[in-house]
C-alpha cells in the first residue's frame, strides 16, 4: 500500500512540474514591451541595465573577435550571428548571420582570427572572420568525432590559458552511467582538432567555464539531475586545477547526496567536491570572472553566473545572475546579483552566457528575449 500511494505522489508532482515548465517555458515575450520590463530588473546601486543588440533569436553563447565584433551562437534556430556597434553608444548597429542550418551551434570561441562553432557532433572553424563578416567562408571541419547524441549535446566552448580548446560533452540522459567515457566530461584538443582528451570527469552537463585570471584554474558550472524533488540536488560551482579529477556524477551529487540508483556502494568523498552548491535546478550555465575595472574593486576576479531557471521545479527558481564571492581566506559565498525576469511563475526572459568587455561592463545573453544585454556601473546617470 505505501509503494502504490507513493509512487502515485510522484507521478502527480511530476504532472504538477511539467504544468509549471509549460506556463514558464512558453510564456509570451513582446519586443516593445522590453523596455518597460527592462525597469523590473533589480540590480545593486549604480549598476544600469540596457539592451546592447536585440533580435537575436535564441542568442546564447558569446565570444568576442580582435576588432570587437561579438559572436553569438544559438541553440534551437541553427544559426550564427555576428554583431557591431561602430559609433561606441553601447548600442550594436550593425548585424550579420555567418552560418545557418547547423545542429544546435551553441558554442562560439575566438582565436588567431578565427571562429570556431561547436555543434552537436563537431567543431567547426570560420577563418578571418571579421574581414568577412558580409561573405562568410566556408567552414573548415576542425574535428567530428564528437558524440552526436541530442541530449545534453549543445556545447559550451573556450580556449584555456594553455591554447587548448576545451569542449563539454553532457550526459545523453537525465541520470545514466554511459559505458563511452566521453560522456560527462569536459574534453580539450588542440586548435588543429588533433590531441583530444578527456580533462575532467563525473560532470553532467556543463554549460560554461572559465579559468581564474590569476592561478589559471578552471571553473565551471555543472546542472544538477532532475527528479530528486524540488529542493535537490544544487547545481554545482567546481573547480578543476589539473587533468583526471572526477565530480561524482552519476553517484554522487552536490557536496554528500548520493544517487538513489548509481550510488549504491559509492562515498562522497571518493569524488571532488563542490567550490560551491549553487541553487537546485537553476540551471546555471555561463559563468565568467570579471576582470575589468569598471565595476567596483569588491567585484575584481569574483564570479558572475547566468542562471537560465528551472524547468521542473515548483516555484521556479534562477532567471537571474548570481555572484559567488571569495574573501581572503578563498571562502566562497553565493548572492544575487541581477533578478526581474521571473515574475511570479512567468518568466519573460533566461539568461545564459556572459562575457566582460573591454570597457568594463558586462553583457549578458538571452534565448527567450532573444537580446543581448549590457550591464554598466556609473555613480551618476
Amino acid at each position: 500500500m505505501h509503494t502504490k500511494i507513493r509512487c502515485r505522489a510522484i507521478s502527480v508532482l511530476q504532472i504538477m512540474n511539467i504544468a509549471f515548465f509549460l506556463a514558464v517555458f512558453f510564456s509570451p515575450i513582446y519586443a516593445d514591451k522590453l523596455p518597460d520590463k527592462l525597469k523590473t530588473i533589480k540590480l545593486p546601486p549604480g549598476f544600469h541595465i540596457d539592451i546592447y543588440a536585440s533580435d537575436i533569436k535564441g542568442a546564447r553563447s558569446l565570444a568576442i573577435g580582435q576588432r570587437g565584433t561579438i559572436f553569438v551562437g544559438s541553440r534551437s534556430e541553427g544559426k550564427v550571428y555576428a554583431i557591431q556597434d561602430t559609433n561606441g553608444d553601447f548600442l550594436a548597429d550593425r548585424h550579420f548571420v555567418i552560418a545557418s542550418g547547423l545542429n544546435s551551434p551553441n558554442g562560439v570561441a575566438f582565436r588567431d582570427g578565427a571562429l570556431y562553432v561547436a555543434e552537436i557532433g563537431r567543431i567547426l572553424r570560420f577563418n578571418a572572420i571579421e574581414s568577412r563578416l558580409d561573405n562568410p567562408p566556408a567552414p573548415v571541419v576542425v574535428n567530428d568525432t564528437f558524440p552526436k547524441e541530442t541530449h545534453h549535446g549543445w556545447k559550451f566552448i573556450r580556449f584555456g590559458p594553455d591554447g587548448y580548446l576545451y569542449v563539454p560533452v553532457g550526459a545523453p540522459c537525465n541520470i545514466c552511467d554511459p559505458d563511452d567515457p566521453r560522456y560527462a566530461s569536459i574534453m580539450r584538443m588542440k586548435p588543429d582538432g588533433t590531441g583530444l582528451e578527456i580533462f575532467a570527469k563525473g560532470i553532467r552537463n556543463s554549460v560554461g567555464f572559465d579559468w581564474h585570471p590569476i592561478n589559471h584554474n578552471l571553473f565551471f558550472t555543472d546542472n544538477g539531475r532532475d527528479w530528486m524533488g524540488n529542493n535537490a540536488p544544487p547545481d554545482e560551482l567546481n573547480m578543476a586545477p589539473k587533468k583526471g579529477m572526477h565530480f561524482g556524477f552519476p553517484y554522487c551529487h552536490g557536496n554528500n547526496i548520493i544517487d538513489p540508483k548509481f550510488g549504491r556502494g559509492k562515498k562522497c568523498t571518493d569524488f571532488t567536491k563542490p567550490v560551491k552548491e549553487l541553487g537546485p535546478h537553476v540551471a546555471a550555465l555561463g559563468m565568467r570572472f570579471y576582470t575589468g575595472s569598471q565595476f567596483p574593486k569588491k567585484y575584481k576576479n569574483q564570479i558572475f553566473i547566468a542562471e537560465h531557471g528551472s524547468w521542473n521545479r515548483v516555484p521556479p527558481l534562477g532567471y537571474r545572475i548570481t555572484l559567488v564571492s571569495f574573501d581572503k581566506n578563498n571562502f566562497p559565498s553565493y548572492s544575487v546579483f541581477a533578478e526581474g525576469w521571473l515574475d511570479g511563475i512567468i518568466s519573460w526572459g533566461r539568461p545564459v552566457d556572459l562575457m566582460v568587455m573591454p570597457d568594463g561592463s558586462l553583457l549578458i545573453s538571452d534565448d527567450k528575449a532573444n537580446v543581448i544585454y549590457s550591464i554598466r556601473y556609473s555613480i551618476k546617470r
